[in-house]
């Protein structure tokens, strides 16, 4: 199957747009002032209680390189790697296995993930470090007699992990592209969880959060829980030292023996063992056999830029490229930012995007997955035929579409661009915070819980809600399906914007809007990743928004033609993002909303 598109005009979409706008003229009370040349957006209403913005926090600005990831320990980690010589691709490695000790909830060893890779020649590669399941897995593993879902084994404990791939996939990676040796870049990894770091805020409380957990879980170990020795035995506190002894070795074997110190020898044994402990499934054989794959990046334009993005086992780049299809001949710059019209467009390609993710997406290997035919401008078309501005379009009635022939998500984000302009972006996960909560006795990282990313049984939702079906269904050694959308866009030829997500079923949706918001309302990166932002995902039939993210007007508007809409107390996304300026700096922006940081210099 061919997974690089050859680009296409969507015309009859910029048809059905000037007809409906003839019989309904968009609602906007909004006065927008975009220069896009330099990059600034200004936002005014008629209600001065709306700001579009989570923050205010102005973007990092370099020349020689730019690192934004989830930890500020992390980009330390990644800028200081470009300064020692290092290319995007050493940095982002690092990057991986720093966040793997100081961001435990999503970054990894025990995970997985995937990469998009642009040289500074133009040339573009795509890492599956997806995990597997494992060897003895069945489809049926998450079942009663009666073929119920039993609750909770596909989310937490030992049963719950697919076959890691966050260093096979990093080693495959530096290899390929490394510049620096490989224990160069995995040494601040080991001084990391051998010397300890400081906790920061958000560190502390996640870490006491799960404590009930650690200890359900892991019945006599201590790990990530407080020292005897200590005065508070319960509590950790911002700037207080995590000391990983036991993840140090582990490290250390991976630095000194490359992937077999991971897949083979102590580590396999001691996983396996925990797996032996705890009733899981994975063993020795499956980690062995691992292996990510190359695979050939889903690309396609999108007015004058071209998109680069991940094709399956990530939905993302299938998703984000018919989202961005579907809205593209509408005058979204004209409306407005999240106006009603702006916002009723999306909401409707979000909706039939997600049905589609639920019927034909899974493990390339092991099913047909249509993607050249699913961002088809006749397919397209058929999908949007039933689109009315008078209305909602109705989930109930919204199925996966029809194509002849065809039988039938806590992550984080890391971007890098170096000197020389090559550029990565990668998204990598243990899928909910601290995955399935298991630590492996004497090598001292969590394990995931992956398995909840198959469809455990046809229609049943996962942890996001997200509906799958028999192109998802578990099989031994195949890839879950997953949400993470890692994808970088070139203008005019040359490397324009590195962007990505966390979020699990919202990631698509986050990366969707912070690229519109740049190119479509004239934004600055960081104000994109500030920007407020919604979601919906076809099933339940809703959308939820951040506080602020619509004005009364809008609201109102939306109401009135069938949307539900929920207002959320928490926030969505976690964006960490590099944009090429038109005088060739580079802007890096991180997400307010946690510790993400961005470097440069």
């Amino acid at each position: 199957m061919n997974k690089h598109v050859a680009p296409y005009s969507l015309l009859f979409l910029f048809a059905i747009a000037v007809a409906s706008c003839k019989t309904q003229s968009p609602i906007t009370s909004t006065t927008v002032n975009v220069n896009q040349s330099q990059g600034v957006y200004q936002y005014r209403d008629e209600d001065p209680t709306v700001k579009p913005f989570f923050s205010d926090r102005a973007g990092v600005t370099g020349r020689n390189g730019m690192v934004a990831s989830a930890h500020p320990e992390a980009s330390e980690v990644g800028l200081a790697i470009l300064k020692a010589g290092g290319n995007a691709v050493d940095a982002a490695v690092a990057v991986q296995f720093a966040l793997a000790v100081v961001y435990p909830g999503a970054g990894n060893i025990g995970g997985g993930g995937f990469m998009v890779y642009r040289d500074n020649g133009g040339k573009a590669y795509t890492l599956d470090y997806r995990e597997k399941a494992p060897g003895h897995a069945t489809p049926n593993m998450y079942l009663d007699s009666l073929g119920n879902v039993r609750p909770g084994l596909s989310i937490s404990g030992h049963l719950a992990s697919g076959v890691p791939g966050s260093v096979d996939g990093m080693a495959e990676a530096h290899k390929r592209f490394g510049k620096l040796t490989w224990a160069q870049v995995l040494q601040p990894a080991v001084d990391l969880a051998g010397k300890g770091f400081a906790l920061t805020e958000r560190d502390a409380v996640g870490l006491n959060r799960i404590k009930p957990d650690l200890n359900t879980i892991n019945p006599g170990k201590a790990y990530f829980l407080k020292s005897v020795m200590s005065t508070d035995t319960t509590t950790w506190h911002k700037g207080e030292l995590l000391v990983q002894a036991d993840l140090a070795k582990t490290l250390q074997r991976i630095q000194t023996q490359g992937r077999a110190g991971f897949y083979e020898g102590e580590t396999a044994r001691l996983l396996s063992e925990e797996m032996v402990r705890g009733k899981g499934m994975i063993t020795e054989e499956d980690l062995k056999n691992y292996h990510s794959v190359w695979r050939d990046p889903l690309q396609a334009k999108y007015k004058e830029y071209n998109v680069i993005t991940m094709p399956p086992t990530s939905s993302g780049g299938v998703a984000l490229l018919q989202m961005m299809r579907f809205t593209e001949s509408y005058p979204l710059r004209r409306w407005g930012w999240n106006r009603d019209s702006t916002v009723q467009v999306m909401i409707e390609a979000e909706r039939r995007v997600y049905a589609d993710r639920a019927k034909f997406l899974g493990d390339p290997d092991f099913v047909k997955v249509p993607v050249t035919q699913l961002i088809n401008p006749d397919y397209l078309r058929t999908r949007w035929t039933d689109f009315s501005w008078a209305k909602a379009t109705d989930s109930r009635a919204v199925k996966g579409g029809m194509i002849p022939g065809y039988e039938s998500l806590e992550t984080t984000h890391f971007s890098v661009v170096d000197k020389e302009g090559n550029a990565v972006s990668i998204t990598t996960t243990l899928n909910g915070g601290y995955g399935s909560r298991v630590v492996v006795g004497g090598a001292g990282f969590f394990m995931n819980n992956e398995m909840d990313d198959f469809s455990v049984k046809p229609g049943a939702p996962n942890m996001y809600g997200l509906i799958g079906n028999q192109a998802n269904a578990i099989a031994p050694n195949k890839r879950m399906l997953s949400s993470m959308t890692p994808t970088i866009l070139e203008k005019d030829g040359k490397l324009f914007m590195v962007v990505g997500t966390p979020g699990g079923s919202t990631i698509m949706t986050s990366v969707y809007q912070t690229i519109l918001n740049v190119i479509e309302h004239g934004m600055t990166m960081q104000q994109s990743v500030n920007a407020l932002k919604f979601h919906h995902q076809w099933l339940p039939d809703k959308t939820i928004f951040e506080n602020g993210a619509f004005s009364d007007v809008s609201i109102n508007a939306l109401k009135n033609r069938g949307y539900i809409l929920e207002k959320l107390s928490n926030t969505l996304g976690r964006m960490d993002c590099v944009l090429i300026r038109a005088d060739g700096s580079y802007e890096g922006a991180s997400d307010p909303r946690a510790d993400n940081t961005a470097r440069g210099y």
